[in-house]
């Protein structure tokens, strides 16, 4: 096992008709890459304000997210996950946990893919699995 700092994170939220892109401000986090089945752990620990945004999405299966690892400098790496726990921490703090797989790309290849199926009118859930098919 790998641990890493979280020093970023980019919710990709999938709408019916485009794609959000929702910056979280981190208090803290780490990355873990567990080297088996299960893939990636990603600890985010910030403030509550975030609980209604994480709640609305818990359900979601595929849920791409962008971290930045260890610098903020650094290129950020694209997972695709899910939500595992949303945690209330205190008064105003909360931690929510991802699990999933890295996506194992360059981020100017994965804005380049998703600039094109945007271009070609996929939205909703027709461009997540129009993603998912290209990478």
């Amino acid at each position: 096992m790998k641990t890493f700092k979280l020093k970023g994170l980019k919710v990709m939220n999938n709408q019916e008709v485009s794609v959000q892109r929702k910056h979280i401000d981190l208090i803290d986090g780490l990355v873990i890459n567990r080297e088996d089945e299960h893939g990636w752990l990603i600890e985010a620990f910030t403030d509550r304000k975030y609980w209604d945004f994480f709640t609305s999405i818990k359900d979601t299966k595929e849920l791409m997210i962008q971290v930045k690892i260890t610098r903020e400098e650094n290129d950020p790496a694209f997972f695709l996950t899910e939500i595992v726990s949303i945690n209330e921490i205190g008064d105003n703090r909360m931690n929510v946990l991802f699990q999933g797989k890295i996506v194992d790309h360059s981020k100017r290849r994965i804005e380049k893919l998703l600039e094109m199926i945007i271009e070609e009118g996929y939205q909703g859930r027709s461009l997540l699995e129009k993603f998912k098919e290209l990478i």
